[in-house]
Order: C-alpha cells, then sequence, then structure tokens
C-alpha cells in the first residue's frame, strides 16, 4: 500500500472515488502501473444510503455522497485503519485532507450522522468526541431525495436511445461518471435528469476485462458499492442457497481472465474520469440502442478527450464502424495516435508485427525546379534547377503523395480519359506549366505497369514510382475566383500552396487510405481536411451533377486523307489558340485546338531537326519541352503533307518557335518548302546565320567557304547514292530495300547463325509485349530473324499456339506468327538498329492497294524489283523523318529515291509512268530548280502512257489530285537475300 508515516500507521494516497456519502476509495502512491488501493469508511459516521437499482434514496444521500465527492476526489490525503468488522470484510479509518479531518467536514456540514455504539469494542474514531459536538450544531436540516428515472443499466427498454441522441446529437451533455466497465465503457449519471446511462467510447475499444465466475456475480450486488455505508453490526449477508453454489460451482469453469493490459486500461480510466464531472457529446446509436459517444474530461483550464488519451497510451484500438459516426478531424486524429502507438509499440502494441508494405521512405531528397509537364492530375515532370541542362536527371517524374485523381487512359489501348480526368489535367496544366515549384520527395512504391496496383516484391512487370509534395512558390496563378480562404499553406510546410491540397480541393481527387505503416504525404491530415470540403460543397468528383463530356477529333491516327480534308477549317483563321500535348521531336508536335476540338500532328515549316538517334535530336526535343510544351500557343497552318502533318509556324509568347531552334543549331532552314509561304522567312534565316557565325551545335563543322545552296533536304548538290537491293513491297510506291555489301547485314547474320533455337519457349515464363524485339521464325523458309511486336493477343499466353503480328526490322515483312515460333533475343544481338529501309518512289504518285489500278502498280513494282539477285542504285532525293520512330511495317523515315535499273540502265520512276502506274508530282511555285528539272525529264514517260491510254489515263487525264491515303498492310512475300 501507500507509504506509512510514522509507527502511528498514518499511509498516504489519492483519493480515486467516493461511492457513498462516508466511503472513499484511496490508491497508493507507488509508481506502479496499477498501485494497490483501499476502500475506507469514515469513522464512527453514517451517511444516507444511495438507492440500489430499481431502489430510492434515502434522504440526502446523493447530496452528501456529492460533498465527499467534490470534496475529495483526486485528492492527495492521509489516513489510517482505526478498526476492522471482519464480519463485512470492512476497514473503518480516518481521512485528513491536508490538516482537516475529513469525517468532521461532512458530520459539520450535516451531510453525516455519528453513530456511538460499539465503543465498547473498540470500533469508535479517535475524534468521537468533536464528531458529537458537530453533529449537534448541524441539526435542523430539511430532507432532500433524489427522484431517480428507470436506469438503462441492464434494461435498454427504460431509455429512448434514438430520442436522447436526435435531441442531443453533438450537444455537450453534462455528467458524472459512477462506474468504470473497462477503459472504453462507463456507467454515467447524465444531468439533471440523473438518467443511469452507460455509454461506450466512441471510435476505440479497450482490452476486454474478461468474465468473472457466477459466483462473484451473485455476491457483487450485496457488496456494491453502494452499501459501504452500512453500520458495523448491520446484520452479515446470508449464505448462499444450496441452488446458488451449484449454479457457482457449474458456472466457474466460464470464468475468463482480463485481455492483456485490460487491468491497466481501466485503472486508466478510473483514474481520470471515476466520479468526475465529464462532458458526453453523443455520436450515435448501435443496433442494440447502446449510446456511442466522446467523453471529455477536465484538466485544469482545458478538456482532454479520453478516447485519444487511451490511443495515444496504447490503451485502445481504433475502431473504424463507431469512428464512422464521429467528426472527420476527430476520426484523423484516433488513427494518426493509433499509428504512432503501434510504432512506438505501446502497451498493448508491444509484440504488434507491422505487415508487409509496399512502400518505402524517401529522405532529404527536396529540390526546387521548374513544372514541364503534368502528365495527370496527380503526376507531374519537374526541370530540377540544380541539374545539368539537357541531363538525363534534369526532368524528374513527381508523383503526388497519398492523393488518387482519375486516369487519363491509354489510347493505344482505346481507353478514354475518365471522368474529370481532362479537368484535373487541365486544371494544374494552367497553373503550374513553367511554374516554379519546392518539391519534398516522401515515398516510393512498386506498382504493377498491368494496372497500377501494388506489385508483388521482384516482379518483373512492375517499376518504381516516386511520391512527394509539391508547392507552388508563386501562388499567383494558383489563386483567384477558384481559390478557397482554408488553403494557406501550414506552419511546418514549405514556402507556398501544397498542390496535392488545391487537387482534392477542387473534388479532381480522393485521398488514398493508406494501410498501417505505409508510408504517406507528411500533410496527410490537411489533404483529408480538404476531400472533407469538397465532398460538403459538391465539387467535382463528388458533385451530383453529369461530369462534363468532350469528343475530341483525332487527326494524329486518323488517315492523310482526313488530315486534308480537315485543312480549310484550320486555314479560315489565320491565327489559331492551340495547346502543345506532345513533343514528338524537335520540329513537330501534336497539338489540341479547343477551337475546333481536334488534335492535329503540326511540324515546323522549313526547319528541320536532326532525326531520332542523330547527334543533338534529344537536346533539341529537351529545348522545346522546356519552352513549349503544354504551353499555350498560337499556329498559322499553311498546309499539310502526305503524311497528314500538317504545317506551319508557331508562336509562343510572341515568340516565333523556328528562329529559337535556328539561333540554337539545333535545326537546319529547307528552302524546299518555299520560303515565300513561311511566315517571318527573314528572322529564320537570320537565326541560322547567327549560329553558323558562332558554330553552334550542328554547325560546329560550319566552313562557310563551302556553304552550298539548300535544295530539297539536301545539304550540298552532291545526292546520296546507295546500292541496294529490294526485299519488299507494299504498294503505293512503297518499298523496303537493304544496302548491298553492307557489314552490318554479315555481322548480323552471323549472329544469328551462332544462335541454338531448338527448344519452344515456355508459357507464362516468355512475355513478349509490343514494341518489344525478339527473334521469329519467318514462314517463308523458316529462317530465324530479328522482329518487333506489333500485335499481341489480349490477356495473358495460354497456349503456344497464340498469334502474335511481327515485324522483320531487318528485311521489312510483317506476318502472324504463333507463339511457338517466338524467341527471346539476346541485347546485343537486338541493340543494331534494322537494316531495312522504308523508301518511295520520288517524284510520282502511285496509286495505294485499294484505288484502281493499286494491285495492279504493286505487282509490276514487285515484278520489277524483287529478285534476290538484282541490285539497283538508290539515289535518294528527299527524307522524311516526320513517321517518328519505326512502330511496324510502313511507319518511321521514309526515302524518296530515283532507283535505278543498274543492268537496264532505267529508272523504276519512268517505267512506272510509262506503264500508265503512276502519275507526276503537281508542280509548286516554290520548287527548286533541281526539282524542276526531274519533273521536266520524267514528263515524256508520263505522256507516252496518257497517249496510248495505258493503266489509269485510259479514261483521259486524271483530275483529282488527293493524297494518297494510309496503306494497309501487306502481308509477308518479299525476297530474302
Amino acid at each position: 500500500m501507500a507509504t506509512a508515516a510514522a509507527p502511528s500507521n498514518w499511509l498516504r494516497g489519492r483519493v480515486k472515488a467516493a461511492p457513498s456519502g462516508d466511503s472513499l476509495v484511496i490508491i497508493g502512491s507507488a509508481k506502479a502501473e496499477i498501485p494497490p488501493e483501499k476502500t475506507i469508511t469514515l469513522s464512527s459516521i453514517i451517511a444516507p444510503r444511495l438507492a440500489r437499482r430499481g431502489g430510492v434514496d434515502e434522504p440526502f444521500a446523493w447530496d452528501s455522497r456529492e460533498y465527499l465527492r467534490k470534496l475529495c476526489i483526486g485528492k492527495d490525503v492521509t489516513f489510517r485503519v482505526d478498526y476492522t468488522v471482519p464480519s463485512i470484510g470492512r476497514e473503518f479509518g480516518s481521512v485528513f485532507l491536508g490538516d482537516k479531518n475529513v469525517a468532521m467536514l461532512v458530520v459539520s456540514e450535516g451531510w453525516a450522522k455519528v453513530r456511538e455504539r460499539g465503543q465498547q469494542k473498540g470500533e469508535a474514531s479517535p475524534f468521537i468526541a468533536e464528531l458529537l459536538h458537530l453533529e449537534e450544531q448541524a441539526k435542523q436540516q430539511e430532507a432532500s431525495i433524489r427522484k431517480l428515472p428507470p436506469s438503462a443499466i441492464g434494461d435498454p427498454s427504460n431509455l429512448d436511445a434514438m430520442g436522447l441522441l436526435a435531441a442531443n446529437k453533438g450537444r455537450p451533455m453534462e455528467g458524472i461518471v459512477e462506474q468504470v466497465r473497462d477503459g472504453s465503457t462507463v456507467r454515467v449519471y447524465l444531468l439533471p435528469e440523473l438518467q443511469f446511462v452507460q455509454v461506450f467510447v466512441a471510435g476505440i475499444q479497450s482490452p476486454s476485462m474478461g468474465r468473472r465466475a457466477v459466483v462473484d456475480s451473485v455476491i457483487e450486488p450485496e457488496t456494491s458499492l453502494d452499501e459501504s455505508n452500512r453500520e458495523a453490526s448491520a446484520e452479515p449477508l446470508a449464505a448462499l442457497t444450496s441452488a446458488q453454489r451449484l449454479a457457482a460451482s457449474a458456472a466457474s469453469a466460464t470464468e475468463i481472465a482480463p485481455d492483456p493490459f485490460g487491468r491497466e486500461a481501466k485503472h486508466f480510466t478510473e483514474m481520470r474520469v471515476l466520479n468526475r464531472d465529464v462532458r458526453i457529446v453523443l455520436e450515435g446509436v448501435d443496433k442494440f440502442s447502446n449510446l456511442i459517444g466522446s467523453v471529455f474530461y477536465p484538466d485544469g483550464d482545458s478538456a482532454r478527450d479520453l478516447a485519444l488519451e487511451l490511443v495515444e497510451n496504447g490503451l485502445a484500438k481504433y475502431v473504424e464502424w463507431s469512428a464512422n459516426m464521429m467528426e472527420d478531424d476527430a476520426k484523423r486524429k484516433l488513427k494518426s495516435a493509433e499509428l504512432q502507438a503501434k510504432k512506438d509499440r505501446l502497451r498493448m502494441w508491444t509484440n504488434y508485427i507491422p505487415p508487409a508494405t509496399n512502400s518505402k521512405a524517401i529522405h532529404d531528397q527536396n529540390f526546387t525546379g521548374t513544372v514541364v509537364e503534368v502528365v495527370s492530375g496527380d503526376c507531374i515532370i519537374v526541370a530540377d534547377d540544380a541539374a545539368p541542362y539537357g541531363s538525363p536527371l534534369a526532368e524528374r517524374r513527381v508523383n503526388l503523395s497519398s492523393i488518387r485523381c482519375p486516369k487519363m487512359g491509354n489510347p493505344r489501348r482505346d481507353e478514354k480519359p475518365a471522368p474529370y480526368a481532362r479537368e484535373a489535367k487541365e486544371f494544374l496544366r494552367l497553373r503550374l506549366i513553367g511554374c516554379q515549384v519546392n518539391v519534398s520527395m516522401e515515398y516510393s512504391r512498386k506498382v504493377s505497369l498491368a494496372d497500377g496496383s501494388m506489385s508483388a516484391a521482384g516482379s518483373a512487370d512492375s517499376r518504381v514510382m516516386d511520391f512527394g509534395s509539391v508547392f507552388l512558390v508563386s501562388p499567383s496563378k494558383a489563386v483567384g475566383n477558384d481559390a478557397s480562404p482554408a488553403l494557406p499553406a501550414s506552419s511546418d510546410q514549405p514556402t507556398g500552396i501544397n498542390i496535392a491540397e488545391l487537387v482534392v480541393s477542387r473534388g479532381f481527387g480522393n485521398v488514398i487510405r493508406h494501410r498501417d505503416f505505409e508510408e504517406r504525404s507528411n500533410y496527410y491530415d490537411a489533404l483529408l481536411a480538404a476531400e472533407s470540403r469538397a465532398m460538403s460543397g459538391k465539387r467535382g468528383l463528388f458533385s451530383a451533377k453529369d461530369p462534363p463530356v468532350m469528343h475530341i477529333k483525332d487527326l494524329v491516327t486518323a488517315s492523310a486523307k482526313k488530315a486534308k480534308d480537315f485543312l480549310p477549317f484550320l486555314q479560315r483563321s489565320r491565327k489559331l489558340p492551340a495547346v502543345v500535348e506532345y513533343v514528338l521531336s524537335g520540329h513537330r508536335f501534336k497539338l489540341f485546338i479547343p477551337k475546333e476540338t481536334c488534335s492535329i500532328a503540326f511540324s515546323f515549316s522549313g526547319v528541320r531537326c536532326p532525326g531520332r538517334d542523330e547527334p543533338y535530336s534529344e537536346e533539341a526535343i529537351a529545348l522545346m519541352r522546356r519552352k513549349i510544351l503544354q504551353r499555350d500557343v498560337e499556329i498559322e497552318v499553311e498546309t499539310v503533307d502526305r503524311t497528314g502533318t500538317f504545317l506551319g509556324s508557331l508562336w509562343e509568347s510572341k515568340t516565333n518557335m523556328s528562329t529559337v531552334l535556328l539561333e540554337a543549331g539545333l535545326a537546319k532552314l529547307h528552302t524546299a518548302f518555299g520560303a515565300d509561304r513561311i511566315a517571318d522567312a527573314h528572322l529564320l534565316a537570320q537565326a541560322e546565320q547567327s549560329a553558323k557565325r558562332k558554330k553552334l551545335k550542328i554547325w560546329e563543322n560550319y566552313d562557310e567557304g563551302q556553304e552550298t545552296t539548300n535544295g530539297s533536304t539536301m545539304e550540298s548538290k552532291q545526292k546520296e547514292v546507295l546500292k541496294v537491293v529490294v526485299t519488299e513491297v507494299l504498294g503505293g510506291g512503297k518499298f523496303y530495300v537493304q544496302i548491298v555489301a553492307d557489314q552490318k547485314v554479315a555481322a548480323i547474320q552471323q549472329q544469328l547463325a551462332s544462335l541454338n533455337l531448338q527448344e519452344a519457349p515456355i508459357v507464362g515464363a516468355f512475355n513478349p509485349r509490343k514494341g518489344d524485339m525478339v527473334l521469329a521464325q519467318f514462314s517463308a523458309d523458316n529462317s530465324w530473324n530479328r522482329a518487333m511486336i506489333v500485335n499481341l493477343p489480349r490477356g495473358a499466353v495460354e497456349s503456344p499456339k497464340d498469334e502474335f503480328e511481327v515485324f522483320y526490322i531487318d528485311y521489312g515483312n510483317q506476318e502472324v506468327v504463333p507463339f511457338s515460333r517466338l524467341r527471346p533475343i539476346d541485347p546485343s544481338v537486338s541493340s543494331a538498329p534494322g537494316l531495312a529501309m522504308l523508301c518511295s518512289l520520288a517524284y510520282i504518285k502511285v496509286p495505294g492497294l485499294e484505288e484502281d489500278f493499286g494491285q495492279e502498280a504493286a505487282e509490276y513494282l514487285s515484278e520489277c524489283t524483287l529478285n534476290s539477285s538484282k541490285e539497283f542504285r538508290a539515289m535518294i532525293e528527299e527524307r522524311d523523318s516526320s513517321g517518328g520512330k519505326v512502330k511496324g511495317q510502313g511507319t518511321g523515315t521514309i526515302l524518296f529515291v530515283t532507283l535505278v535499273d543498274v543492268e537496264a540502265g532505267t529508272s523504276i520512276n519512268s517505267a512506272m509512268l510509262g506503264e500508265g502506274l503512276a502519275r507526276l508530282e503537281r508542280r509548286k511555285r516554290w520548287d527548286t530548280k533541281e526539282r524542276q528539272s526531274a519533273l521536266d525529264n520524267l514528263e515524256s514517260f508520263q505522256q507516252k502512257a496518257k497517249t496510248e491510254r495505258l493503266g489509269i489515263w485510259q479514261y483521259g487525264d486524271v483530275q483529282s489530285d488527293d493524297e494518297e491515303t494510309s496503306l494497309p498492310v501487306r502481308k509477308a512475300g518479299g525476297g530474302r537475300r
């Protein structure tokens, strides 16, 4: 027990409870988790008896107990045991509060009577004389009896729980805690009606106190705290009947010990609220009519939340079902407190083992940069100011921590954007592009490439995503009519506006409900608060209205014919506002035209950057990404080329962006496009001359004395001539060639010949994807060749017979092969570029396969060229690299060539014209002299076919000058060397 004061057996302790007007429960001052305690009945006095369940108070019983409770509860006292009565198992003693005798204070206020009997047995207070004197002074009081409503304890029918909740929802109710059942359940007198109810603390559950044996439950009502004020001479309790003993004996085996830390949780609650004045805020009622509420107890001038205190000390766990009745802020505090208690392994979480998590903290990775791209509503790309310009580390992808916005979809898989996905992306684009931001990286997570869900560790089909919080340094773009006044930066966060919070508050994203021990945003609570504001305001995703719908015409993937038909609509206005969606190359872009709600491929007129994999190509792309990606620009469309790419000029902030490329030495001016039709042509020429003089980038080896006139895509009048063999004919005058005696061809053939490819791949172990390089067995001769996957079956490979469409990059053939004819390829073999070059006959137009005489033209071209031993001389007249990377047959850079039969000494171009299977391209007023001369030389062959009414001329002159439509894929049938 508590420490002894002296040989006189005086002890010290603290009052835990006041069960009645003449008894106190005192705990010791030992530093144990649960200190020992004593119940002391004040010697020689009798207080009025409180009503037992269903009974009635004796006069002044409640007032007497209230006086003693308010006088002593929670205070340090000095006491000693004067005598004991073994027959009732009770100790009687003297208690001093400071230097005042508590019994004397009670008697002097008239709240108890003095009992004189038992003095002969030594059962009397040493202060009996003083007590008698004080009693005489306190007489002449009026009776006071509580009018108690029926108790709800044990009989819920005595309480209209829903009515009580409806009348007091969210309103603090005064109460006195009469009993603590366990750490998270209290029995309370609600004031002023004194309704006795049981309240389950909302949002938490403490460890159980177990179940007592039946014998305890039989005795317990007879020895309840309400009975502790009986006289020492009271009759002993009646002995148990045989039936009671039998029942107790039979049920004793059902006794269940308290859960670990159950006693500690109960003691914790008792020390804070037992017999204390508390405030109860009712949160709800469960299906059994049990009251669920929050309990607040005083602590100095402030009030503390019992639920939060229990959770913070590891004596209760968070319970979702009852927490959902609470306000969001209170829920967040409980959840955060539980997570911290688990991390600290407090009490009931001592042996807690956190679940496996897929996230990993990122420490000390804070940087400042400029936003260059908004990928979606929850992902941006930031150019790190500290990284060297143009380096691979210059641009960093940052996913916004702890939020998820609607997906943008994937056009390649015909996935359309989810509702509000475009709006979320546009919201960020308008506020972030080109702006300075502070980035605080927080965690990384491995996700599946298939669906974006978390991936198992070690999965091959996954990648690691980095998450962080982004803060807009200058709030000028973020604030305005749509800014919430509740969005100022917190004092403990970096300067600026939290972008994730901004997105969520507008209803463009949800806050992720993380699992325990998953890393999360350092500002998670602020995100949840922002989500609550969006929900209450019914904004964005939380709106009851249908999401906005936008139908965008995509002319990038459409046929060239459709793009040409759309040209007049883009030429109606001299200048059109547009948004740069993607930078495909330094001079070619994908633009969105809001006015026409269409997306187009757009290229600078007269300006060409180095092609893919050429020096300075990536630098040109990086420059354009920094300057115009996702910016609002103006364009002027002049024409559309044969591939459906619109040509023209583009301005950003009144700056012609062609001049930026030319001044940086990352592009060349090509007069073959006609200088008279190019806007600001004189400025472009000046910009190029400036880069030449400074010998920047592509002009680093420029010698002004050797400069020649620019013509067609040629840097000199000396044309490049290649010795080639034709390996595949597509139609429309297009075909694939291989360079004769190319050392790369021999090296790759030797590598392939050395491979041992006997065993078929195991289904499930080898999963090629679209665009992957593999080895495929060509059906015509069973040879193994390098190939690119063009199309694949839906879902995972289930059978060796599943079919894949492949493009043979060294020959230009394309066919469908079964999975059993595919093999993985070694990187040393796949790294070399494809050997097949896509060519088109220059200066002439050949009908496509679907047009009249298109099939005849393809057959004639095949007869003339597809011979494994026949060599040709290909004179390159022009290169068109606007097609980008090779994605299959008919894609990639096109070489426009004059194909000369070495043996016959004549060109295939002229032969096609002479047979009436092609026609000359239209002459243009900006044609170079070289082009005009070539057209003049071919004119006679076309005239001969017209005169003889051959082929396409059989019904007279062909008036249409429509561009040929995109070619359908032609199946394998070409030659091999």
